[in-house]
């Protein structure tokens, strides 16, 4: 992704204007088909999930005064998509992951952390997600073929035009418009749907064993990595921002700890997501305050059971396809393309938790016989 070199000027001033409203949709398509997939899948409450998302943008906004954006955790969401999971399994490791990062951004930890784990490791963690999600998608496309095809079409067609003409890439705004266009058609205009505190019932401590080795285990160097050190370090870059990589990690702490017991996806940050709020013109707060409204709107009227199963499947199958090559362009990133590779086959036929587990002893192996892995 080409940025310009000239850093914008350290500004914490907040505006709303024609630019901030046009970046306020530019995450999206990562956060939307996550949330609308699982809500299909796992059968969680999407308009309370949406409402707790778009006051913690809001928050976010206010608290850093830049476009930093706030996302449902990946390698949470495509395990959920893949193989389900329970209400209290997902607020177990909202809440364990919450604990966890609030903690460390009190003790200032986060540096300490990132020596731990290897880029190597987080990069086939990125790449396992994405062989998931293709996977995943595969099942929305092969039940909508049709508009999957469109879909798919329209990414390819922004893809070229962007990396070839630099045309802004607004292919999943299209097909999330077009998707949800085709639901009005077949059912009409959709009336408000009443948002109600849905609090999960957690049985303890099962669900926080169980999402704590299938969900938190994989999440956790993810969210160091992508949410944490690579937001600090892009804030930086574009905005001429620092932005302490511990306070990022005890926001996340804190609005998970927050949303999770009452209902709430587990939600972090992200580089991606604060690129994409750049490139379409964000610069201040402003970016989310304007999503914050947007999801508002997107959990009263376009959150209950009926309008999302209503939704084209292969909305979701092109969505997810985008989600997924936005991961895999990072997860490619790797130094040690061996390791990286083995931690994604291992993910896609076992599971993301036995690929991490295995890259770390891997890692640790090739330690005891003096070879470093970065």
């Amino acid at each position: 992704m080409n940025f310009s070199k000239k850093k914008t000027p350290e500004n914490k001033s907040m505006r709303i204007d024609v630019h901030e409203i046009a970046a306020s949709v530019a995450d999206f398509g990562t956060i939307l088909p996550i949330l609308f997939a699982a809500a299909m899948i796992a059968k969680i409450n999407l308009g309370l999930v949406l409402v707790f998302l778009a006051v913690w943008y809001v928050i976010t906004g206010l608290v850093y005064r830049i476009p930093i954006p706030v996302e449902p955790m990946k390698a949470i969401g495509a395990i959920i998509i893949a193989g389900g999971a329970t209400a209290g399994e997902v607020a177990a490791s909202g809440i364990t992951i919450g604990l966890l990062f609030l903690v460390l951004g009190i003790a200032r930890g986060m540096k300490y952390i990132q020596n731990l784990i290897p880029l190597a490791v987080i990069r086939g963690v990125q790449l396992g997600l994405t062989l998931i999600l293709l996977k995943t998608s595969f099942r929305f496309i092969t039940a909508d073929p049709l508009f999957s095809g469109l879909g798919i079409s329209v990414i390819v067609i922004f893809f070229l035009l962007n990396r070839y003409r630099k045309v802004p890439d607004f292919s999943a705004l299209i097909i999330i418009v077009g998707g949800i266009a085709l639901s009005l058609w077949t059912r009409g205009l959709p009336g408000l749907s009443p948002v109600a505190v849905a609090i999960p019932v957690i049985s303890f401590p099962r669900d926080f064993l169980s999402s704590g080795w299938r969900l938190v285990l994989p999440q956790v160097p993810l969210t160091i990595a992508n949410a944490i050190l690579a937001t600090s370090l892009l804030a930086k870059d574009l905005f001429n921002r620092d932005v302490d990589s511990d306070k990022l990690s005890v926001t996340i702490g804190l609005m998970n700890l927050a949303s999770a017991p009452l209902g709430g996806f587990p939600m972090c940050h992200g580089a991606g997501g604060m690129a994409a709020h750049y490139r379409f013109g964000g610069r201040t707060g402003g970016t989310n305050i304007v999503a914050g409204i947007i999801l508002l709107v997107f959990a009263f009227f376009f959150s209950d059971a009926a309008t999302v199963a209503s939704l084209p499947q292969g909305m979701f199958g092109a969505l997810l396809v985008f989600v997924a090559l936005e991961l895999g362009k990072h997860g490619i990133k790797t130094e040690s393309p061996v390791l990286t590779g083995a931690m994604a086959l291992a993910a896609l036929f076992f599971n993301m938790t036995a690929a991490f587990a295995g890259g770390l002893v891997v890692v640790w192996i090739l330690k005891r016989f003096g070879i470093t892995v970065k």
